[in-house]
């Protein structure tokens, strides 16, 4: 582009100057003085297609330009600034389009063009005179950030500096391709940067942009986009551009496409203000008022046109304009201006027209006979209304930058020399540019005036929102500033209806406790939220992590927990049955060993066989004390006494009955056979079988404690039911099930054969009623144990099991205890307290009986059992 603008500029030099010296020469103010600066203002609106320039601006053309003329009328009149040298001007209307502005531009640098007259003569052969242009050493402008670049593209060139008092685009920063470009005015990256911290401050994290087609829309939008990426925490949900030339329905299309993602309520809105207002418009229409939340650059700012009969939709905009102030001298000056005192302002007459809306009758034409004819008597701010226009602070400071620059170029370059020295005749722009970047002076609002290395002015914004209800009267309100940091008043700002809490812009609403953030592919601001589930905790925003085999979530999930140790008590509803079963048991098993010891010798004790009975009595007293044991806290001593005698008790019965069933059984097949007595029938030799016996269960039990010492412990497996609130940590010893059923193996194993010498000795005698009431036992109990597997089993996994499996194991074996405690003596103890003269005649009827059923049995009786005390062999009697 920059190769292209010789060339270009050369064409169009060519062709302005053919048009000026036929006296086409632009409409323009001229203010003659020792140093010309040159204006640039949009004293016209852009005129329709085929015509450059429309109607009048009061404020942004008018307003602006007459500011530079009162600037310039207050410096020409300070002995201080500029002494004994006067400012003028050339001052143009850019008709608020860029092509002309650049076309009227061309006045500023015609004194530079050197041109060849030699072939021009006067008709009478003279050589022609020809008005020396004035030389404009600064420009003044202009309004527009379009217009800017393309005037300073030209300006450039001729190494003329260039001061803006409104263009804000981002581009113009660039010292490269602007280096003779500098403004009074932040740049809209500091705009944009004010306008991510209100965004960021009102909590809103998802809005979408939109932006007028053209260099201060564009790069505004730009500037906000690229802050927001770098600073994070913002994303654009839709970034759309409003063209130049909009078609029927273009704003509604827009609106349509905004509510594609109406998370986004939060629009930045870098655009003109004649698409502010249909912007607003179209949001009525579509019935949208209140949903939309605005957030306004400074082209919106504090002016009432872009929202005029639009104020329901536009309530609870925020906005932003550079910090400025109203210049009171200006005011006085301004309303001061007639027809009469303002002649050098060659638009003033149109002016007047438009403010007070009448016309004024001029030489050749006639006025219009329905207008109101201008009487020129006619007061601004007294016939008409009138409001300093916003950036008029910013001309003055412009014009009065381009005063301290020469003045102090002055001092450095002409020391004491009343007016112009050589030195300063011509100005050179370069070095101006060096002097108009150093100043640093108190504007006319009082702030200071400096630029950065790149021609910026530090950024300092007013922060603005629109609000209709609870105010005084409906309008802007200053709600915060904005000078490298954001001060916002978060709780004087109202929105849609006077709500006080802030409307929400955020593509997903916060995680709540214990949910983590599922992230959005490409959309750092969107996610799905996911509770951490289980056994899971919330580890950080993003994380789940499962908690400690030991530990469980807290009812939030955003920590863990120890879980709760239990065991059984004594006290649960679990524990009730087996403690009464065992109490019970117990009562009665040391009734009848009482009743036995009282009763010693006599013949139904002695008859059944005192010794083993003891045994196995001894083995029902420790089945049925286990019960304590299993209930019992786990620790190292409890633990121990489990393994220990938790098949013991079992084991010591189980011999007893299995050696006197044996020893039955023995008897009598071999009574069948022969006179010989079998072996290992006496009582010491049965204890001797008995203790063998159990010794089995007693060493391995042993072993078994010195492999692997007792202990408790925890098991938080046990209990671990989905829901973790209900998860316990189970206190027990280190049984599994598999060894508790290792250790009552043995005993099943001796219950099993106990069982099948019952079953043999069903044969004997009904006289003989020892064998038969054994036999009962071992099929009741083989049925309680046939029940106990599959329930005990059946319940593993169960979050109840230690209480279930605990509850089946000491019911069945009470339950195993109590049938031979009540099926083997309880008759004969009854008989013992009830009828005692059964004792009596008890062994005459005995051997009696026993001579009558098996003869060969008796004398097999008498050799072997009836010196042994009338052991097992005798009959009970009936």
């Amino acid at each position: 582009m920059g190769q292209l603008w010789p060339p270009l500029l050369l064409l169009l030099l060519w062709g302005w100057g053919a048009g000026a010296e036929q006296g086409t020469q632009p409409f323009s103010i001229r203010i003659e003085g020792d140093v010309t600066l040159g204006g640039l203002f949009p004293v016209h609106a852009r005129g329709p297609a085929g015509v450059p320039c429309g109607e009048v601006k009061k404020e942004k053309g008018i307003h602006r330009m007459e500011a530079m003329l009162y600037a310039l009328d207050q410096i020409n009149a300070d002995p201080q600034l500029l002494p004994n040298l006067t400012l003028g001007a050339r001052i143009l209307d850019t008709c608020s389009r860029d092509t002309y502005a650049l076309e009227q531009s061309l006045t500023f640098v015609q004194a530079l063009i050197q041109k060849d007259t030699s072939d021009v003569r006067c008709t009478d052969g003279r050589p022609p005179l020809f008005t020396r242009p004035e030389r404009v050493v600064a420009v003044v402008g202009a309004s527009a950030s379009s217009v800017s670049i393309m005037v300073a593209n030209v300006l450039r060139l001729f190494a003329i500096p260039q001061i803006s008092y409104a263009s804000t685009a981002p581009e113009l920063s660039d010292n490269n391709r602007y280096d003779y470009f500098s403004r009074v005015v932040p740049p809209d990256s500091y705009q944009a940067q004010a306008m991510l911290d209100v965004v960021k401050a009102l909590g809103w994290n998802y809005v979408s942009t939109l932006a007028s087609e053209g260099n201060y829309g564009e790069s505004g939008v730009e500037a906000f986009v690229q802050i927001s990426r770098e600073a994070g925490g913002v994303c654009i949900a839709q970034s759309m551009k409003i063209p130049r030339e909009p078609r029927a329905g273009e704003f509604d299309k827009l609106i349509k496409r905004l509510m594609e993602t109406p998370n986004a309520r939060g629009i930045i809105i870098f655009a003109n203000e004649d698409d502010i207002k249909r912007v607003l418009e179209a949001a009525r229409r579509a019935n949208l008022t209140g949903h939309f939340l605005w957030v306004g650059s400074d082209s919106w700012g504090s002016k009432i046109s872009p929202i005029l009969r639009q104020e329901e939709v536009a309530e609870g905009a925020v906005t932003i304009l550079p910090k400025r102030a109203s210049i009171d001298g200006f005011d006085q000056y301004f309303t001061s201006r007639s027809l009469e005192n303002n002649r050098r302002n060659i638009w003033f007459a149109e002016f007047w027209e438009d403010d007070f809306k009448c016309k004024l009758t001029r030489p050749g034409t006639q006025p219009e006979e329905a207008a109101r004819k201008c009487t020129g008597e006619e007061r601004i701010g007294r016939d008409s209304t009138y409001e300093q226009e916003g950036k008029v602070q910013f001309v003055i400071d412009a014009v009065y930058t381009m005063a301290h620059a020469l003045h102090s170029m002055h001092l450095d370059l002409c020391p004491g020399a009343p007016g112009l020295c050589e030195r300063m005749d011509p100005v050179d722009g370069h070095t101006l540019l060096h002097y108009i970047r150093g100043v640093s002076f108190n504007g006319s609002a009082g702030t200071p005036v400096m630029f950065n290395e790149n021609g910026d002015a530090p950024g300092r914004y007013d922060i603005f929102q629109y609000q209709l209800t609870n105010t005084t009267a409906p309008g802007y309100k200053a709600i915060g500033q904005w000078t490298e940091y954001l001060r916002l008043n978060i709780e004087e700002m109202q929105w849609s209806g006077g709500q006080q809490d802030i409307p929400s812009s955020v593509c997903s609403l916060p995680c709540g406790p214990g949910e983590r953030k599922k992230m959005v592919k490409g959309v750092p601001c969107c996610w799905h939220c996911e509770l951490c589930d289980g056994y899971q905790y919330q580890l950080d925003e993003f994380t789940c992590e499962t908690c400690p085999f030991d530990m469980r979530p807290s009812p939030n999930r955003t920590a863990c927990r120890p879980t709760p140790i239990v065991k059984l008590e004594w006290s649960s509803p679990w524990a009730v049955l087996p403690v009464c079963l065992a109490m019970g048991g117990i009562l009665g098993t040391t009734f009848v060993v009482v009743t036995f010891v009282r009763h010693n010798d006599t013949p139904i004790v002695r008859a059944s066989g005192r010794e083993l009975s003891y045994v196995l009595l001894t083995g029902i007293f420790l089945i049925y004390a286990i019960t304590f044991l299993m209930i019992a806290e786990p620790g190292v001593v409890v633990c121990a006494a489990r393994r220990l005698f938790l098949g013991l008790g079992m084991a010591l019965s189980y011999s007893a009955l299995l050696t006197k069933t044996n020893r039955i059984y023995r008897i009598f097949e071999q009574g069948k056979k022969s006179v010989t007595p079998p072996r290992f029938i006496s009582p010491t030799s049965q204890l001797a079988i008995t203790f063998s016996l159990s010794a089995v269960q007693l060493v391995g039990a042993l072993a078994w404690l010195g492999a692997l010492p007792p202990h408790s412990v925890i098991d938080y497996e046990e209990q671990r039911v989905p829901n973790p609130e209900a998860a316990r940590g189970v206190l027990k010893c280190d049984m599994s099930d598999l060894s508790l059923i290792c250790c009552l193996g043995y005993s099943l194993v001796l219950m099993v054969t106990c069982t099948v010498y019952a079953v043999k000795a069903r044969g004997v005698p009904e006289t003989f009623n020892e064998a038969k009431p054994i036999g009962f036992t071992m099929y009741t109990t083989c049925i309680v144990w046939l029940a106990f597997v599959p329930i005990f089993f059946g319940t593993a996994q169960s979050a109840e099991k230690i209480y279930i499996q605990t509850l089946t194991l000491t019911v069945s074996m009470s339950l195993s205890a109590s049938v031979s405690l009540g099926m083997l003596y309880v008759p004969k103890v009854y008989v013992i307290i009830f009828h005692p003269e059964q004792n009596v005649a008890k062994r005459k009827r005995s051997f009696k009986a026993a001579a009558t059923a098996l003869s060969a049995s008796t004398r097999l009786s008498q050799k072997g059992g009836g010196r042994q005390n009338g052991a097992d062999a005798a009959p009970a009697g009936k």
